[in-house]
């Protein structure tokens, strides 16, 4: 595989890093959104051409790859900034595409794009833990369309879509279908909760909602493939999420050690931290190989080698960050553990993102 980048992929990496930059300043990375300033930023992104990344030009997008999405995943994830960005543009915008018809894709990616339009994907249940296709929600045919009775859980932004991708079970087929829904119809109840990280999730209720003809996605019963392909985009982005995290946590990491003393000398003089830190920069450099392997595993030749590569990309993120998070924890002393302290939000953000579409026990059994 060819890791390097060309003069197109850096000047992108560059652009997003002066946008996080001046809308994440360091002081307030990791802290809650109000509404209003996440919509600045996610205006702010949408004119940068962030939303429509991989989205066709015509549907207002600029056709870029994973290896795009991953550099741009990279430079938020160093900055605890992009808000839906993977929930919105990497996994709804893929699943509209690969299952939407040329109408269904004019009607919705355009206003992603834009920003004007924010979606979510729906996809587990309770007690379902990550298995998405043990999903219960029933989707009943009817005259003018399909009627959907259950509950997704754990929706990430789930409270400020605007459009819902919902997974459901097909009564007639027993196939999953995905029904795309508007947040604000009749029987959609969102119910949105801060996660621990400190941005958003929501549980979603739908009791008897209706769905016209033009809200299925795809053929009835025949969105397994497409979904799966949608969840490995959006765990590949994740991971690559990871790698700006740990490498400002490094950079952070390394400051304090740099500035903080003990016994008179600065903590990097001791031995023992610099053999901490050197491993911290080691296993920052195979997490990058890995974010590398799921990017470029999103467009392989079969399903089975990109959920392979990418489920070992994301074992290797939920463990590797997990205890990345807390070493640096550790070298921060007790003052890691508060939210005062910067480096507690790097910690945070990772043990989520170890947790999001699987943890390492989950994806150490897809390789299987």
């Amino acid at each position: 595989m060819d890791f390097s980048l060309n003069d197109d992929h850096l000047a992108l990496r560059d652009a997003v890093q002066r946008f996080c930059d001046g809308e994440y300043p360091p002081e307030h990375r990791g802290q809650a959104e109000t509404p209003a300033r996440a919509a600045e930023r996610w205006a702010g992104m949408a004119g940068l051409g962030l939303l429509g990344l991989p989205f066709p030009a015509e549907a207002g997008g600029s056709e870029q790859g994973p290896v795009e999405v991953m550099l741009v995943a990279q430079e938020l994830g160093r900055a605890l900034g992009g808000g839906a960005f993977v929930a919105s543009t990497v996994m709804a915008g893929r699943l509209i595409a690969l299952l939407g018809s040329l109408e269904q894709q004019r009607r919705w990616l355009p206003g992603l794009a834009s920003g004007e339009l924010q979606a979510a994907v729906a996809l587990y249940e309770d007690g379902a833990r990550y298995d998405w296709q043990r999903a219960a929600l029933q989707a009943r045919a009817v005259p003018g369309g399909h009627v959907l009775h259950g509950r997704k859980t754990g929706v990430p932004h789930g409270d400020s879509a605007g459009l819902l991708l919902v997974v459901a079970r097909d009564a007639g087929s027993d196939g999953l279908s995905v029904f795309a829904v508007d947040a604000n119809a009749p029987g959609v109840r969102v119910r949105g909760f801060d996660t621990l990280d400190n941005r958003r999730a929501a549980h979603v209720d739908f009791d008897g909602v209706q769905v016209d003809p033009a809200g299925l996605l795809g053929r009835p019963g025949e969105a397994q493939a497409a979904v799966e392909a949608a969840l490995d985009a959006g765990t590949a982005a994740l991971c690559a999420e990871a790698v700006g995290v740990v490498d400002a946590l490094i950079v952070h990491t390394a400051e304090h050690l740099r500035t903080r003393k003990q016994f008179g000398a600065p903590l990097a003089k001791f031995q023992v931290m610099q053999h901490r830190l050197a491993d911290m920069a080691i296993a920052l450099e195979q997490l990058k190989s890995m974010a590398c392997v799921a990017a470029m595993a999103i467009d392989a030749d079969t399903p089975a080698q990109r959920r392979r590569l990418v489920s070992a990309a994301k074992v290797l993120v939920s463990q590797q960050g997990r205890a990345l998070g807390l070493q640096a924890i550790q070298m921060h002393g007790a003052m890691g553990m508060t939210d005062e302290c910067r480096i507690s939000h790097f910690a945070k953000r990772l043990l989520v993102i170890g947790q999001l579409f699987g943890d390492a026990d989950w994806h150490l059994k897809q390789l299987h």
